[in-house]
């Protein structure tokens, strides 16, 4: 329930962070307190993946950027298992699959991050789904704590803003979190040497320097970048 109260002779507008606002604040501050946290942040040509998706349009499999940039993400923590976990009680615990959050907003300017769990197993059209079927339970409030807990690598997209880097705060216990930025059309040195105009995206790598040192953490995000490079 919205407790919104507003002092019409100061013109104070004052929103108490209690019930989920308040649970939310906690954690972040939590994690900030209890996470060594350190970003990497890097540009990348989504050219291709663009192209891939008006392909996939055209044969009528509607998936997003963000859909796209999951299949990625996945593909490239199978290769760097270091990001894909979580710091539990002074330990690093790693997984073998892949329990990917998605950050969501709510109304309320509310902030949610609920896991498709076992998300390699999925294809790119299943995955796409999970992720409609989980926002619209997160809209109605339908979300379980094993949902809102239980991820190991997070995603957030700012790509509809105009924030092309930024400093995503870890959604404890979780080792890494993924900004996606904006995707501007910028001038780009391709292999020959000559400069075109490509759409460029902008990742940014929130990690938890406790459990991932930098240069490994910069492996994933350039492996990262290069996968999506090729669509």
């Amino acid at each position: 329930m919205n407790m919104m109260t507003e002092d019409k002779h100061t013109g104070v507008t004052t929103l108490p962070m209690r019930g989920m606002r308040g649970m939310i604040a906690d954690n972040m501050r939590r994690s900030l307190d209890e996470a060594a946290q350190l970003t990497h942040h890097a540009d990348c040509d989504v050219t291709e993946l663009l192209a891939t998706k008006a392909r996939l349009a055209s044969q009528d499999i509607k998936v997003s950027v963000e859909d796209l940039i999951a299949q990625a993400v996945i593909t490239t923590l199978e290769s760097h298992p270091a990001l894909n976990g979580r710091v539990e009680d002074k330990e690093i615990h790693l997984y073998d699959q892949a329990h990917l959050s998605l950050a969501m907003a709510l109304p309320d300017n509310l902030l949610v991050a609920p896991a498709i769990f076992n998300a390699g197993e999925m294809s790119l059209l299943e995955r796409s789904t999970a992720r409609k079927e989980l926002a619209q339970r997160a809209r109605s409030g339908k979300l379980s704590v094993n949902e809102m807990t239980g991820g190991t690598f997070t995603l957030s997209n700012l790509g509809l803003s105009r924030v092309r880097h930024f400093t995503p705060i870890i959604n404890r216990p979780q080792i890494a979190i993924l900004g996606i930025g904006e995707t501007g059309l910028r001038p780009w040195v391709m292999p020959d040497g000559s400069i075109q105009a490509r759409k460029i995206m902008g990742l940014s790598l929130t990690f938890d320097h406790r459990a991932v040192d930098g240069a490994p953490a910069a492996n994933f995000l350039s492996a990262l970048c290069t996968l999506i490079e090729q669509g």
